[in-house]
Order: structure tokens, then sequence, then C-alpha cells
């Protein structure tokens, strides 16, 4: 037994750990250690992706391209390989990823699983929108072919689905065509929700990528930064240059805290605010902004850290967000990490998908305790009132009947689950 942690680094705990490496031998691995669950590069940020006392799956050795048609952008791939992997071998090809999150450091399969979205949701859907089949293998032994078009219900159990269907193994990605790795962009300050809205809605028609910055500290103004672009027929760019860089230990507290987060977040919105305007962006720094610092998650120090992820409907966003940002400033917690966006009018592939339309917000959370807990129950509260959700894939605490509540196809999905999988969150949302 290893210990293992998500992203949140709230705890390890201990797991069996079986490494997938050659896909016609999942079923075979499946069968002797159950109740088990696929465990990809663990950058959830909760429990969805841990399965504590039981096994892990490891899937990350399932790494292999096997077919791409660069007539057609058809990419066929094993569910380890990374969202990264992807890029690179695509975008000299004339080639992207149409959807992707925060991060590319991510496999295939938990992209699936936790139906990822991006800065473009109301152009191009979430990542389940673009996977034309994908393979999965039953803990009874059954390999099931499934797609939009093929076995339907399992292809929508599967997508978004908490891995819970089954092992995906290997999927078929449509790809979208681009002129190169370059974004035209603009940068936009706002001062409250009200310009927030009315930059976001004037936006989607012309603007591809959407998404602001918000100060969760600003009291009463609700400044941000509103960050758009488009894809660019640039060329003769030179690529970035910046090196990666490794936050080296974690600190014995957390560097998130009432000394640092109100002068960082003023620091950030006038040097933001100063560099407004329009530019030509890389999509790497663009699309992915921390994964050059690798275990940023460390700053948070020994006690981890939360996100607290909401997606509620549009008609009562801005009273919604208004009132989880007052409750944020009236608790003395913040983040520097707080993301506001919009989700477009569109049908999510997965019954338990969490893009739906309206407003999201993210927020990153050092974890102090009870006293963290205790904003929660209030932001959840507000949530439940707007009949909005959260996000599986950022969660560590959701209240059960906040999931239910959130995810009407439920019962639904219930029936496609594999018996014997399980994970940390199912446990504490489904009953097992």
């Amino acid at each position: 037994m290893v210990g293992v942690s998500s992203w949140g680094r709230l705890a390890s705990w201990e797991h069996e750990v079986q490494a997938l490496t050659d896909r016609t031998q999942v079923a075979r691995h499946l069968a002797g250690s159950l109740p088990g669950l696929a465990h990809g590069m663990g950058r959830s940020y909760g429990d969805v992706c841990l399965n504590p006392g039981h096994t892990l799956w490891k899937t990350t050795g399932l790494d292999r391209f096997i077919a791409f048609d660069d007539t057609n952008g058809h990419l066929v791939c094993e569910a380890g390989v990374l969202l990264r992997d992807i890029q690179h071998l695509a975008l000299p090809r004339g080639w992207m990823l149409p959807v992707t999150p925060g991060t590319q450091l991510i496999t295939v399969g938990g992209a699936i699983a936790n139906d990822v979205h991006g800065k473009n949701h109301h152009v191009f859907g979430s990542f389940g929108d673009h996977v034309r089949r994908l393979t999965l293998v039953r803990t009874d032994g059954s390999v099931l072919e499934c797609g939009p078009d093929e076995q339907p219900e399992w292809f929508a159990a599967t997508i978004g689905g908490l891995g819970l269907s089954g092992v995906i193994v290997t999927a078929e990605l449509q790809l979208r065509r681009v002129a190169g790795p370059w974004l035209d962009t603009e940068t936009l300050p706002y001062a409250n929700l009200d310009e927030f809205f009315a930059i976001a809605d004037s936006s989607e028609a012309d603007w591809e990528h959407t998404v602001s910055w918000i100060d969760c500290l600003g009291g009463s103004s609700q400044r941000g930064l509103f960050m758009r672009g488009n894809p660019s027929a640039a060329t003769g760019l030179p690529e970035p240059k910046g090196r990666s860089k490794t936050m080296p230990f974690v600190p014995p507290v957390s560097l998130v805290n009432g000394l640092t987060l109100r002068p960082f977040n003023t620091a950030y919105f006038h040097l933001n605010k100063w560099k407004a305007g329009h530019g030509v962006a890389h999509y790497e720094p663009f699309f992915y902004p921390l994964d050059n610092l690798h275990e940023w998650n460390r700053i948070y120090g020994p006690k981890g850290f939360f996100q607290y992820q909401s997606v509620v409907p549009r008609a009562v966003g801005r009273d919604a967000v208004q009132a989880m940002l007052t409750e944020i400033a009236r608790s003395g917690e913040g983040s520097f990490l707080a993301v506001l966006k919009t989700f477009g009018d569109r049908q999510a592939p997965g019954m338990l998908s969490f893009p739906e339309p309206g407003v999201t917000l993210a927020l990153d959370f050092p974890n102090r305790g009870e006293k963290t807990a205790r904003l929660f129950d209030r932001l959840d509260a507000i949530v439940r009132d707007a009949r909005g959700r959260l996000y599986p894939a950022k969660d560590a605490r959701m209240p059960r009947d906040l999931f239910e509540a959130g995810y009407p196809r439920l019962a639904e999905f219930l029936p496609f689950r594999d018996p014997g999988i399980s994970s940390a969150l199912s446990r504490r949302l489904m009953g097992h």
C-alpha cells in the first residue's frame, strides 16, 4: 500500500496501486483487485480520483498514439496520453484540441471522465463534445465500444461519468484546424459585475475564448480583468522560452493568507490593468498559465487547499455571484486564483457533465479547518437557492443533497455504474 493524494493535498490515503501498460490486458488486471478506480495524473483537486484502502489502476502507462489522420483531424490514442502530448503532436500538422482545461498535464481518460471544459464553452462546448468513440472495459471482463451514435446511453454515462462506468482504454478524438500556436488577445479591466456581464455578453459573438480573473477581496468594487482571444494567423514570432520552475518545498504554513492575499490581488490587478489592450499570445501561457510552475499546489502548506467551483443559471447569475463574493469578503477567507466566466447555451454530452448554461465561479481556499467549512456551508446555500451545481472534479466535501439536486440525471446514470468500481467521492455522494 502506498500513500496517494489528489492535487488539493488535503491528506494522503493508502492505496494498492497497479500500473496498466498493455491495453489488451486491462480486463485481466481489473478482475482480481476490486473495488478499483482508474487514476491518471491525479490532477483532480478532491476525492474523485481517490479510492482509499482499495485499488487504483494507474493509467499513465497507456500512453500510445494509435492512429492520426491529419486530413480530417481524427486521432485515436490510449487513455493515458496527456493532452500536452496531443498538442505537441497535432500543432505542427495544423490541428489542435478543440477544448482543454487550465492544465494540459492531464490524461485523455481523465478529461473524458470529468468532461472538462475550457475558455471557449460557448463555441466548442466541453471535451466530451469532441469524442467520436471510446473503448470501455468493465470489471466483469466485458468490452464496450460506444460513441454518440453507437450505444449512446453508455457513451453519455461515461462522458463526465467520474470513472464509474468502467475503465476507458482508448478514445478517438476530433481535433480542430488551426493556423498555428498563436492567439490574438485582448485584456479589459472591469470595475464591477455589471461591467463583467456586459463584456462577457458582447464578447460571445466575436471571441472564441473568454475568461476573467476577479478580485474576490475587492469589497464593493468586484474589479477584475477580462481576457479574450481568437486563433491567430500570426507567423514568424519567437516561441516562448520561459523555463519551467518547481515549488521546491512545502512551507510550514500556507503562503496564501491574510498578509499576502490583498497585496497580491492589488498588485496583480494594477500590473495587468497597465498592460491591458491587444496582443498576440502563444497558446501555452494563455491556456495553461500555471503549468510552468510545477508543484504549485505546495504553496498552500501542509494542510492543502480546496477549490470551490459552482455554476448557476444566467438569470440569477449576477445576484448569486454577488452573494458568494460578499460571503467570501465577510469571512476573511480569499483566493488569488479566482476565475469568473460564462458557459454557453449548450446541452451537455454527459449525464453528469458539469457545464450548463450560466455563470461559473472558481476559487481556491487554503484549508483552515472549521472556518473554511463554515464558509463553504454558506456558499452551498447560495448555490442551492440558485438551483446551481458544484464541479465534482474539484470537490472534496460537497453535501449529498446538493449533488443530487444539482445533477437531475443521476438516477438515469446509476444503472450504468460498474459494481466493481468505487471512489471516495462515489461513496460520499452515492453511497458506494
